[in-house]
C-alpha cells in the first residue's frame, strides 16, 4: 500500500467522513423525462413514496411524493454544502430565501442557531432523461459557532476558480475549487462563520478530474489534518504506483503527497480535508451540537418556534419551471 494511504473503505451511497466533517452524501440518479409538475413521467405505483431510497430503474424520490427531493426540514449546528454536477436543485426556507442552482453551482447554508429548508430536484425536460448528480456535505461547526445566524452563499459555476493542469505528456488535470486554496487558486468566500473561514483550519474541499492516461501530484498539507480522498467516477488509478479501483475512499496521511495515474477512461474524485474540531458531538438527526442538554434544547426550540415557521405553499416547494439560475436571500443573511 502506498505509504500516504492510511485506510480504504469501499463507497456507497452515504460516504465515510471525518471530523470537522459529519456526513456526505452522493446522489446519482438517472430521472427519465418530467411531466408537467416537474416530477417523473414514469409510474410511482411501486415505489415506497416519503421514503424511496431503493434506486428502482435507477433513480429515486427520496421524500418527494410528486417531485424528488428533501421537503421542508430543519437544521441547527452545522453547514451543508451542497454540489451539483448535473441537474437542478430547488432551495426554499423559512427565512424567506430561495432559489435554483446546478449544472455546477455550489450552495453554502450555515444552518447556525437553527432553519428549516427543502431541497428539490425538478425535473425540466419533457423530452429526454434528467439525470440529477450531487453531493451533500456536512461540515460541522464549532460551539462557539452553533448559535450564529444563519447564512448562505452561491457559489455559482462559472465564478467558481479551478486549476488546470498537464503532465510532461500533455494530459490534463483539472481541479474545481470550492473551498481551500491549491497551488497558487483562492475559493470564493464561504459563509463567515464556517470552520472553513478561518485559515488555520486547512479545509478543502475539491473536485479532481482526470483525463484518460493523465498524471498528477496532490500536493501534501500539513500534519494532523482529516484528509479523504473519494474516487466515484472512472475504472482504475494507481496511487504512488498501487493500482486501484473506482468506488472507493482512501484515508490519507495529510503531510505525504500523492501521484495519481489514470488507467482508464475519465476518473473523478472529491477531496475532504479540514483540522478536526476535536469537541464532542452529539448528534440526534437534523440537529447537532456539543451536548445532550444542547440537543434537547434545539428540539424545544423547534417546536416552539419552527425556526420561522414555513411561509411557502408547498412543503416540497419547486419554483416556476421556466425560471432559470436564481438566487433570493432570506432576511438574515449577511452577504452573497
Amino acid at each position: 500500500m502506498s505509504a500516504a494511504i492510511l485506510k480504504k473503505i469501499p463507497l456507497e451511497m452515504f460516504w465515510p467522513t471525518f471530523d470537522p466533517f459529519l456526513f456526505c452524501a452522493f446522489h446519482n440518479d438517472n430521472y427519465p423525462q418530467a411531466n408537467g409538475e416537474m416530477g417523473p413521467d414514469a409510474p410511482l405505483n411501486n415505489r415506497p413514496i416519503g421514503q424511496d431510497f431503493s434506486g428502482i430503474d435507477g433513480w429515486r424520490m427520496y421524500h418527494g411524493s410528486k417531485v424528488p427531493g428533501f421537503p421542508a426540514h430543519p437544521h441547527r449546528g452545522f453547514e451543508t454544502v451542497t454540489i451539483v454536477n448535473k441537474g437542478f436543485v430547488d432551495h426554499a426556507d423559512s427565512i424567506g430565501a430561495a432559489g435554483r442552482y446546478g449544472q455546477g453551482d455550489t450552495q453554502w447554508m450555515t444552518a447556525g442557531q437553527g432553519v428549516q429548508h427543502s431541497e428539490m430536484f425538478p425535473l425540466l425536460n419533457e423530452t429526454d432523461r434528467n439525470p440529477v448528480e450531487l453531493f451533500q456535505i456536512w461540515l460541522n461547526l464549532p460551539s462557539k459557532n452553533k448559535m450564529v445566524p444563519p447564512h448562505f452563499t452561491m457559489l455559482w459555476n462559472e465564478d467558481t476558480p479551478v486549476l488546470t493542469e498537464k503532465d510532461a505528456q500533455g494530459f490534463e488535470t483539472s481541479v474545481k475549487v470550492i473551498a481551500g486554496p491549491i497551488s497558487g487558486v483562492q475559493p470564493a468566500p464561504c459563509p463567515p462563520n464556517s470552520w472553513a473561514a478561518e485559515e488555520q483550519n486547512h479545509v478543502a474541499i475539491w473536485l479532481v478530474d482526470l483525463a484518460e492516461e493523465a498524471e498528477w501530484t496532490l500536493p501534501a498539507a500539513r500534519a494532523g489534518l482529516s484528509r479523504t480522498l473519494y474516487f466515484f467516477e472512472g475504472d482504475q488509478v494507481a496511487l504512488d504506483k498501487e493500482t486501484v479501483s473506482v468506488d472507493q475512499a482512501f484515508v490519507l496521511k495529510s503531510d505525504a503527497s500523492m501521484v495519481l495515474k489514470n488507467l482508464g477512461k475519465a476518473a473523478r474524485f472529491l477531496l475532504l480535508q479540514g483540522r478536526p474540531i476535536n469537541e464532542h458531538v452529539e448528534q440526534h438527526g437534523p440537529f447537532v451540537m456539543n451536548t445532550r442538554a444542547e440537543l434537547q434544547q434545539a428540539f424545544q426550540d423547534y417546536q416552539r418556534t419552527q425556526f420561522g415557521g414555513w411561509p411557502w405553499p408547498r412543503h416540497d416547494q419547486v419554483h416556476d419551471k421556466d425560471k432559470g439560475r436564481f438566487a433570493e436571500h432570506g432576511q438574515s443573511n449577511q452577504g452573497s
